[in-house]
């Protein structure tokens, strides 16, 4: 498997890009998020790659960050979605918006991604919201349970899990969390102040 490539960029037609790497041009296909960071041609780039094999067909994606690499590759598990859709989601929505859409079960905003219908965008958020929730972002993005993940403070994780585990919903139990001015709190403290802003 080719987890990345580094190289110079040789040519650029939206949404393919070629890299020449040790002399061997790659064609690599790229959300328009990447597409808009890649610099100009001539210019070096690192991508992280996936390798999507076919009986028909070997294709190369790239991400100029390892968060959209993880996205893209957690969408093509969701069954009905292959790779164009995941790059024409991973185009529409960032890294950031794209997680917090699937956190707030926003079915409307990821149904106006082309070829993803609503019922589509509904499938999508429930097999991705536990999903994205055990998934380690590299750039402090929230996740599906509302923790970010360079938060300093593992009491805020563990507070949110007992907050939904009493029956609070992901987005409701992250906005009391999120209210409270103090996050160095501990985990007790945590809930019973969310508790109490209820």
């Amino acid at each position: 498997m080719i987890a990345q490539l580094s190289g110079q960029i040789l040519s650029k037609n939206p949404p393919e890009v070629v890299v020449e790497v040790a002399g061997i041009g790659y064609e690599i296909l790229c959300p328009m998020s990447t597409f808009y960071q890649l610099g100009d041609t001539g210019g070096n780039v690192l991508l992280y790659t996936h390798l999507s094999i076919k009986e028909d067909s070997h294709t190369l994606f790239g991400f100029i960050t390892k968060d959209e690499k993880i996205l893209f590759r957690e969408l093509i598990r969701v069954n009905g979605v292959g790779p164009k859709v995941a790059l024409a989601i991973l185009s529409h929505l960032t890294v950031g918006s794209l997680v917090e859409c699937i956190s707030n079960e926003d079915a409307d905003l990821l149904a106006k991604t082309p070829g993803i219908g609503k019922k589509t965008a509904l499938k999508l958020i429930v097999e991705l919201q536990d999903r994205l929730n055990k998934v380690e972002f590299s750039s402090g993005v929230m996740t599906t349970a509302g923790v970010v993940q360079n938060n300093n403070n593992p009491n805020t994780k563990k507070a949110l899990e007992a907050l939904q585990s009493l029956g609070f919903k992901a987005k409701e139990a992250n906005n009391m969390i999120t209210a409270i001015e103090d996050q160095t709190l501990s985990t007790e403290e945590l809930i019973r102040q969310a508790l109490k802003n209820k």
